[in-house]
This record gives C-alpha cells, sequence and structure tokens, in this order.
C-alpha cells in the first residue's frame, strides 16, 4: 500500500489523503475543482510551485490560474521560452533579448544580422504554434551550479554563466523543452500545450509578444501606443549597452572588481544631468515667448516623484527662475464628500477626491497675478482649513504640482496648454537577470516601498505586500492612461541600486510569516534580490532619489 499524505486545499478547505510524491497536478485532479480557467501553478505552503511539483509532507495548496500575478508570471515566462525555441530554431545565429514590458505585451529584440520583417515576425508565430501544438513537456533539471554552468557555457550562453558564478548557490536548475535549453527564475507549466493564447508582431524595430489580459484571460491585452515609454527604455538600454552591463551577472562581476562607486557616481550624475536638461528646457520655453507656469509631474507608486521635484526646483533656479511647489492633497475635498469605490470605501485614489473647481480656480487667479490664500488639508479631522498661507507669483515663479492625477488633462482643463510642462516619473528598471529573465518595474518599486513604508511609516512588508494590488489597480486607472501625455519622461531607476536596496531589503522581508498568504510575494522578492551582489549605501549622495527611501537626504520630505 502506498504511503499517504493530508493535503488541505485552500480554494475550498478540503483536506484529502493524497499518495506520497504525487504531483500538485494529480492532486489538482483528485479535488476536482471547479475553475473558470486553466489552472497554471499552485502556492504550497505560500510558496509558487509548478503544476510538475511533487509532495513528499503534509502541505497546504492553493491552485492558481492567469488572474493570479504569480499564475500569469508562470504563463508568460513558459511562453518565453517557446519563442526562445522558435528564435533559435529559425535563426540559430540570432541572440534573442527579452528586454521589457511595453504596450500590454513584452517587448523582445532578435539581432539577427539585419533588420527584421514582418515575414520574420509572421515564421516566428507559425513556429510558436507548431511548438504548443506538440504539448512539447517542460523539464527542470536541478544540478551543481558548476554542471549547470559548463552546459550554458558550451552553448555559448554567457549571460547565464556570469549569472549563475556570481549568485553563489551550491545547486542551480535549468529547463529544457524538446533539445533546447534556458534558465527561468520561476516555475514553468507542464507542457506547451497549456499555452491557449497569444500573438506575436513586428513592433518598431523589435518584436512584441502578446499574452492574455490578467482581468479576462480570454483576451488579449490591448495594444496601447507608448512611443515615449519606449524612447526611454531604448535610450537606457543603449547606455547599459556602452558600458557593457547589459545583466546582473555583468554588473555583479564589475562590483567584485572593484567598479561599485564608479557605477553610483555615473548613474548619479547621468539622472542630474537629465534633471537639468528638463530644466534647461521649460527655461527655453520662455526664452521663445511661450513661458511656463506650471509643471505637473506624476508616476506611480514609489518612483521618486518627491525628490525628482525638488531636484528640478535646483536647477531652474540654476536658471533664475523661481519655483514654488503647491501640494495637489491640500486640495482634498471634506472627507463625507469624497466618492466611495465598488466595495463602499472612501476612494482617495480618484481624481473627484480633489476639488477641482477650488483648484482651477485658484491657479487661475495666481496667473492673472492676484493673491489667493492656500487650503491645508488637516488629515485628522478629514475637513479643510485655512491658516493664511497666502500667496501672490510674478513672471520669475514657475508653481510645481506633484501627484498622481498631474497628467490627466481633467485635473487643469482651463489652463492653456502651452503654460504647462508635464512630467512623468517611473522606475523603468532596463538592467535583466539574462538575456531571457527581465525585472519587472512593479518589483523595483515595490522594494522601495516596502523599505520606506517601514522606516517611515510604521508599516510592516506584509501590510505593504498586501496594500500592493490595490495601488496597482489605482495606478492603472488614474495614471497610466495618461503618461504619454508628458512632454518629458524621467527613469528614476538606477543600475546599482537594486544591489543597495537588497540588504535594506531582506531583514524586512525576512520577518514576513510563512504562514501568511502574503509570504508567497515576500519569498519570491527575497529569491530575486539574492541574484545582486550586495552594495553599501555610504557612497549614495544625499541628494540621491534613492535616499527618499533610505533615509540620509538632505531635502526635508
Amino acid at each position: 500500500m502506498k504511503h499517504m499524505l493530508q493535503i488541505c486545499c485552500k480554494n475550498n478547505n478540503i483536506s484529502k489523503e493524497i499518495p506520497i510524491g504525487s504531483t500538485l497536478l494529480e492532486i489538482y485532479h483528485e479535488f476536482n475543482l471547479d475553475f473558470p480557467f486553466q489552472v497554471v501553478s499552485a502556492k504550497v505552503n505560500n510558496r509558487s510551485e509548478g503544476l510538475n511539483y511533487r509532495v513528499y509532507h503534509n502541505k497546504d495548496v492553493e491552485f492558481l490560474d492567469v488572474r493570479d500575478p504569480s499564475g500569469m508570471r508562470t504563463y508568460i515566462r513558459s511562453l518565453c521560452f517557446v519563442l526562445y525555441k522558435a528564435a533559435s530554431e529559425l535563426f540559430p545565429q540570432g541572440k534573442l533579448y527579452m528586454e521589457h514590458p511595453v504596450s500590454k505585451g513584452y517587448f523582445c529584440n532578435l539581432r539577427i544580422g539585419r533588420p527584421l520583417t514582418l515575414e520574420d515576425a509572421a515564421a516566428l508565430k507559425q513556429r510558436m504554434q507548431e511548438i504548443i501544438a506538440e504539448d512539447i513537456p517542460y523539464h527542470r533539471v536541478e544540478c551543481h551550479t558548476s554542471e549547470a554552468v559548463r552546459i550554458f557555457s558550451e552553448r555559448g550562453m554567457n549571460d547565464k554563466v556570469k549569472l549563475l558564478e556570481s549568485a553563489g548557490s551550491l545547486y542551480t536548475y535549468y529547463y529544457t523543452l524538446g533539445d533546447t535549453i534556458d534558465y527561468y527564475y520561476g516555475n514553468l507549466l507542464p507542457s506547451t500545450g497549456y499555452l491557449y493564447l497569444f500573438d506575436l508582431v513586428k513592433y518598431y524595430d523589435g518584436l512584441l509578444l502578446r499574452t492574455p489580459c490578467r482581468e479576462n484571460p480570454t483576451a488579449l491585452g490591448d495594444i496601447v501606443k507608448q512611443e515615449k515609454m519606449l524612447e526611454v527604455f531604448k535610450e537606457h538600454l543603449t547606455w547599459n549597452h556602452i558600458v557593457g552591463l547589459t545583466n546582473v551577472g555583468d554588473f555583479n562581476q564589475a562590483c567584485e572588481t572593484g567598479y561599485a562607486t564608479a557605477l553610483i557616481n555615473v548613474a548619479e550624475a547621468l539622472q542630474e544631468k537629465k534633471i537639468a536638461r528638463i530644466a534647461d528646457e521649460i527655461y527655453r520655453r520662455g526664452t521663445e515667448g511661450h513661458p511656463v507656469k506650471l509643471v505637473l509631474i506624476s508616476g506611480p507608486s514609489s518612483s521618486g516623484k518627491t525628490t525628482f521635484s525638488k531636484r528640478l526646483s535646483v536647477q531652474l533656479m540654476t536658471n533664475a527662475l523661481r519655483p514654488y511647489s503647491i501640494a495637489l492633497d491640500n486640495y482634498f475635498v471634506n472627507r463625507e464628500d469624497t466618492p466611495r469605490d465598488e466595495k463602499g470605501d472612501y476612494d482617495y485614489e480618484s481624481l473627484y477626491a480633489l476639488d477641482l473647481k477650488l483648484f482651477n480656480e485658484h491657479l487661475q487667479a495666481l496667473l492673472r497675478g492676484e493673491e489667493v490664500e492656500l487650503p491645508t488639508f488637516n488629515f485628522t479631522t478629514g475637513k479643510r482649513e485655512y491658516r493664511g498661507d497666502r500667496l501672490r507669483i510674478d513672471d520669475q515663479t514657475i508653481l510645481i504640482l506633484e501627484g498622481i492625477h498631474a497628467l490627466n488633462p481633467e485635473l487643469t482643463p482651463l489652463i492653456p496648454n502651452e503654460q504647462k510642462y508635464k512630467v512623468y516619473v517611473s522606475a523603468l528598471t532596463t538592467i535583466s537577470l539574462d538575456d531571457h529573465n527581465w525585472i519587472p518595474t512593479t518589483d523595483n518599486r515595490l522594494l522601495r516601498r516596502i523599505i520606506r513604508d517601514f522606516n517611515y511609516r510604521g508599516y510592516s512588508a506584509r501590510d505593504t505586500i498586501s496594500r500592493w494590488p490595490s495601488v496597482r489597480a489605482g495606478e492603472d486607472k488614474w495614471i497610466f492612461p495618461y503618461q504619454e501625455n508628458a512632454d518629458a519622461m524621467f527613469n528614476s531607476a538606477m543600475i546599482y541600486e537594486l544591489a543597495v536596496l537588497r540588504s535594506h531589503a531582506e531583514p524586512i522581508l525576512s520577518s514576513v510569516p510563512d504562514s501568511c498568504p502574503e509570504y508567497a510575494e515576500a519569498y519570491r522578492l527575497l529569491k530575486f534580490i539574492k541574484y545582486f551582489t550586495p552594495v553599501q549605501d555610504k557612497e549614495i549622495p544625499p541628494t540621491s532619489l534613492l535616499r527618499e527611501f533610505l533615509g540620509g537626504s538632505s531635502f526635508k520630505y
């Protein structure tokens, strides 16, 4: 008789005796669950695992489909492997780079010694469809790291070699798909037949890999024009390529040979140069007869908007302009007038949580040269107050407005466009783990926020992780649709920052108990940042944008 173990299924809170060594896929069939979409992975004791994972001890198991972020990551990784297999078969001398998310998909650069054509994209898509139709199993192979390094080295995959050699793990794993080998830092599907929906199209000078929409997995995400976003990514990737640091393995090697301080200095100088150029552009408009009176700064959570606005103010002053910051939060409506969300809770993220009428009246009065009394919002009482803060501006004054709605045309509809300069700020991470594993920009921002919330707001990592989905939903609704309205995009991510964030984030993430749902995300982030050789923050200047999260800034917040 086969030994049995106890599995508690969190999807229906039913426990069953299951034969020891069963795969998650076999366990899923035992529980007879009714999912509206195909199950793609599972959490085992709050750790994400693939459906081929075998269970040898009593466990809690929660099955996931593509609507869950972890499930969607499993789907996309598996799809990327199919694209790599197709590309390596059709263009054996080519090199595929999975670079970054854009336009509700993933931008891929396939270098084959000539420009890509529509026919190339069509051939790749057809081969991918054939591989999916063959229902080829994905196999995970665990081995000594030196063995994996040898295998990747023989195939000329030096990005993987550098990553594995610098990560410092005794054992590692790789994946096979037929006779194709690759490395992914997370689980994959059982086989290619699970990939039911995708598209691959030519996109500018590369390819766009389109994936199911998380909210409606039966449809592909809409292609959204994001030319300015794509340009910022390309600019930084070009710089990474010039200095020879395209992936984490390159970065780790540079740090281990004593170049960490130089990388910090250059990254900080690049950002200062970009901020100075934006300030110069604002000044230039004034000299050409179109003076900017209002600088609008927007961006998602933990993108560094506040430090950016302070550094921009300094650069504007070097152009003999007088910046004055207006806090959008002070124009909140009284709490009882705040709109409510679909759950009936106050929706402070909504544009209509602001008194748009009063805000625009004040802006127009200021631009006419009149004096206004600025409000202050009392967050304790939930009421607007007036404390005698009066403001009148002159020709040299520029108003700085920073907030999530700053690029929304509905915020300042009465202000002429030529008097506004709009800046979108976000942490657009351009360094990759390796050629086929990009670093999600949201992971960069979430790590920043976890550290800041812990240091300055009294929130644990568990608190921040649990709130993150609602923060992201607010960004999708109120920020991302307007990002292409920007006159300038500023990338606040720095090539060295995840190596610095590692030593700050590890103890905070390690405190999340494995009994809570947030542990899955904490564990994933911990695993991810261990790829980076840690860098101490003592060399980071006090004006650095990172100081907003780590502390030690010379700016007041």
